[in-house]
């Protein structure tokens, strides 16, 4: 007959055995109490504003979720890695996060270029890529299997502000924009737009990332000579003040739009210059609470982030893990990379309190809410 202790012994065995073949079953990046999420970001060692901010709202939610136990049952833990707007440290630092890492996804990177090269390493390592906060075209077009954009892209902007000079009575306008393949890629579909609306792109205004001052003054005097109705932009807004600037030192009143990126940096930070300006926005305003999503964020941001003021970043990071936790949660309670792709299919769409993403095999539209908003003389913006 066995011994108590022999008997004891030999369940402590078996129950350890068992967990540990529970434990190899798990994916990789998931453990019994938390699901490990990757991230490369521009922060910039904290000088991107617009990042920050961005970090302040995904930081907001999941903090949130996580006080009130998870996803199923499991906490989940962010691991973030600067890119310092460099497309060669974000695929770097994609595929360190994967590869070192073993994180379960990747999630949540900013500015196209980088976005992009993220895309590169997880679509190389079989990796699903969710909520890339850019509104690249390349990240749906070719279409993406492995990548799930949440915020409309700037195509969708685009169009919205060119109509929007359309309806005023303009007709020529000009495309500043970053000089590389992305940038490229929203060039086409720009002219593309502008055909369809009847417009005439005058000025096609390619910049670097260390653009030199005399290059953007040579560019503010071409656009104060062009009697332009509208300059629209293609994201990099610390690079775009410095232009306005400029063009506005000489005198001319000529239209500046904006994309949604860095709105809210950008506008404090021209102040009065910026009085007047009309900006595409992929979001409500985080100020106001007139819709579900807008009023749950605010009330958690000012509990997680007391002190910080609201903004369109933070609003979309706040947006965008949302519908990352909502993806999770739809991958049920032992998740794979290929659950996580099937349950979000199945489900075909959830509703991020009053927004409605979609995706399906072979369209991964995420969501198509495009706004316009105008900076008023209240330094606000007004839907």
């Amino acid at each position: 007959m066995m011994s108590p202790t022999v008997s004891r012994l030999r369940h402590c065995l078996c129950w350890t055995v068992l967990m540990l073949a529970a434990g190899t079953a798990l994916a990789q990046g998931v453990s019994p109490k938390q699901v490990l999420i990757g991230q490369s970001i521009t922060l910039q060692g904290g000088k991107n504003e617009y990042g920050t901010a961005v970090m302040d709202g995904i930081n907001a939610q999941l903090q949130d979720v996580n006080a009130r136990g998870g996803v199923h049952g499991r906490q989940i833990v962010l691991k973030t890695r600067d890119d310092d707007n460099k497309s060669s440290q974000a695929e770097a630092n994609a595929r360190q996060l994967i590869e070192e890492d073993k994180v379960f996804l990747l999630f949540g990177s900013i500015e196209g270029g980088p976005s992009n090269a993220v895309m590169n390493a997880t679509n190389e390592l079989k990796v699903p890529f969710f909520g890339p906060m850019a509104g690249s075209p390349t990240l749906r077009r070719p279409h993406q299997p492995l990548v799930f954009p949440v915020r409309a892209e700037h195509r969708d902007e685009f169009r919205v502000l060119l109509e929007f000079i359309r309806s005023t009575g303009g007709k020529r306008v000009a495309f500043f924009r970053a000089d590389s393949a992305v940038g490229q890629e929203h060039l086409e579909n720009f002219k593309l737009l502008c055909k369809e609306l009847g417009l005439e792109l005058v000025l096609d205004l390619p910049f670097k990332s260390d653009v030199p001052d005399e290059q953007l003054g040579a560019m503010a005097r071409r656009i104060a000579a062009a009697n332009l109705q509208g300059v629209i932009n293609h994201g990099s807004a610390g690079v775009y003040e410095k232009l306005i600037r400029l063009v506005r030192a000489q005198g001319s009143t000529t239209p500046f739009m904006a994309v949604n990126s860095g709105s809210t940096q950008l506008a404090r930070h021209l102040g009065e210059l910026a009085h007047g300006m009309l900006f595409a926005q992929v979001l409500p305003s985080p100020w106001e609470r007139k819709t579900d999503l807008t009023r749950e964020y605010q009330d958690v941001f000012k509990r997680f982030k007391p002190g910080v003021d609201f903004s369109y970043g933070s609003l979309e990071g706040y947006m965008t893990a949302k519908a990352l936790v909502a993806a999770l949660r739809l991958a049920g309670p032992q998740p794979t990379r290929e659950s996580f792709i099937q349950g979000i299919y199945k489900a075909g769409s959830f509703d991020l309190n009053g927004l409605r993403t979609s995706y399906q095999p072979g369209d991964h539209t995420g969501l198509r809410l495009v706004d316009l908003a105008i900076y008023t003389r209240d330094n606000r913006f007004r839907h």
